[in-house]
């Protein structure tokens, strides 16, 4: 601390008036925001000389490339420390709290998602212009011997520590099968190793990149793997899909691609990276003791049981052991729970429906107040979505005015139900026969929640007797 605190004022030529922690992650590095008046720098102190050496070289070198990084504007003669500037506190992790929490990701949130997977290629390619890997710690290439040491993370800090039975040289033959494909592209990129939004910082909107100094010169997947498969990102396939595209559009600037073959070979490096991180998670939370790795399990290992749907002819014992170990009871609870919506439209003079679910039931609606075309004998044999009647009640206006109320109320339910990982919703639209207002009502508002929300979406008009299932967009 003293030698921080040294350093500031010494660089800036006024003494330190306040000093605040700042929040660490899986680093053992201590960041402190250190200001004088106006004057406010981000202090960062670390054990390791050689991870501070790197982060500080690469900083230099990132700037000349004009990569959005921070500038580092004064180390210590042992670089124990150093100063950088202060890029505030907006990460995109915290930006893209709602989406992450929901799954549904708002225009605002995938706009700063395509904006910062647009510029990895930049990073991996312009970071590694006349760099010399050397630096890089605490290895200089992505190679087997760093495979193999993130596959064991996996085997020794996560796997053992479930208690499950498994035949070690099995697993062995299939880790060096996977480093053999991980390793087959020879290409003369920058690795970011952990470029994930926790790392990304906002500044106006821009996207800037932090804790780059465990890259080395590797292949270009590992890092959108790490990016897209961020454990508790919690990305929708489609939204994969949609960055993955962009991405490719920025890495053709420097390499042509071939979508099948690079798209075969990103999923390897996504089941990598799920071990490595649940390694991580294991080393962190179980032996660290720090809770917040610990819950960010179940998330990783979702993302494993999807990469297992399809699974990996080319590791036959390990699929089958990651399998097993996803079954296991302590992990029972962490499995993607998904909301399902109900939805009925119903006659008074019936009895409101059931709830199959034992919830209890919940939203009811009275459609009653609603002008009715029940009352002219030219809708008797048409339904409320029928274009007849639809034709009334919207020009009418008071069913349009009655569903505007009530789909902020709605939204919010839905919402807060993905993010407490609630699995059954119903709501109810109640008029005289069932037929023309509450059916109405009903179907929009299931097309409404299907398409905002993409969950699965069960519709029922009772006293019409159909049903129609709008089915989770992935």
């Amino acid at each position: 601390m003293q030698s921080l605190t040294d350093l500031f004022n010494s660089f800036t030529g006024k003494p330190h008036q306040t000093i605040e922690a700042l929040p660490t992650s899986g680093s053992n590095r201590k960041y402190y925001r250190i200001s004088a008046g106006a004057t406010s720098l981000i202090g960062v102190y670390g054990e390791s000389r050689e991870e501070n050496h790197a982060f500080i070289v690469l900083a230099h070198h990132f700037r000349k490339q004009g990569l959005n990084v921070p500038l580092v504007l004064a180390v210590s003669g042992d670089e124990s420390c150093y100063l950088q500037e202060d890029l505030g506190d907006s990460l995109l992790f915290d930006r893209i709290k709602a989406g992450r929490s929901t799954g549904v990701f708002s225009h605002g949130e995938k706009e700063l998602l395509h904006k910062t997977i647009a510029l990895l290629a930049d990073i991996q390619y312009l970071g590694a212009r006349d760099l010399d890997f050397n630096v890089c710690y605490p290895l200089p290439a992505f190679n087997h011997r760093s495979v193999m040491w993130d596959l064991n993370y996996f085997k020794y800090n996560f796997l053992k520590t479930t208690g499950m039975e498994f035949l070690e040289d099995q697993l062995e033959n299939d880790f060096d099968k996977m480093a053999e494909i991980l390793l087959q592209d020879e290409t003369h990129t920058f690795m970011y190793r952990d470029f994930q939004s926790r790392n990304v910082m906002l500044v106006e909107d821009e996207p800037y990149f932090i804790d780059f100094q465990g890259g080395r010169k590797g292949p270009v997947y590992y890092d959108l793997a790490s990016f897209l498969w961020q454990a508790k990102a919690n990305l929708p396939a489609g939204l994969r899909e949609e960055l993955i595209k962009t991405y490719i559009t920025s890495l053709r600037k420097y390499q042509p691609v071939e979508e099948t073959t690079f798209r075969e070979q990103l999923r390897h490096f996504v089941l990598f990276r799920t071990l490595q991180v649940l390694g991580a998670y294991g080393f962190r939370g179980y032996f660290e003791k720090k809770p917040h790795f610990i819950q960010s399990v179940p998330f990783a290992l979702n993302n494993l049981r999807e990469l297992l749907d399809k699974g990996f002819d080319e590791y036959p014992y390990l699929c089958k052991m990651l399998r097993e170990m996803c079954e296991l009871k302590q992990f029972a609870d962490s499995r993607k729970r998904e909301l399902e919506v109900r939805i009925y439209s119903f006659a008074y003079k019936k009895g409101i429906p059931d709830d199959s679910s034992g919830n209890g039931g919940g939203y009811v609606f009275d459609c009653r107040a609603i002008n009715n075309p029940g009352k002219f004998e030219r809708y008797n044999n048409v339904t409320g979505l029928d274009e007849p009647v639809i034709r009334f009640l919207e020009e009418d206006g008071e069913i349009v005015t009655f569903l505007e109320t009530l789909y902020p109320l709605i939204d919010r339910h839905v919402k807060r139900y993905m993010e407490r990982n609630f699995t059954s919703l119903m709501i109810s639209f109640g008029c005289t026969g069932g037929q023309h207002r509450s059916v109405y009502a009903a179907q929009h508002v299931a097309e409404h929640i299907s398409k905002k929300y993409g969950v699965k979406v069960s519709l029922v008009h009772r006293e019409q007797n159909l049903e129609q299932e709008f089915r989770k967009k992935n």
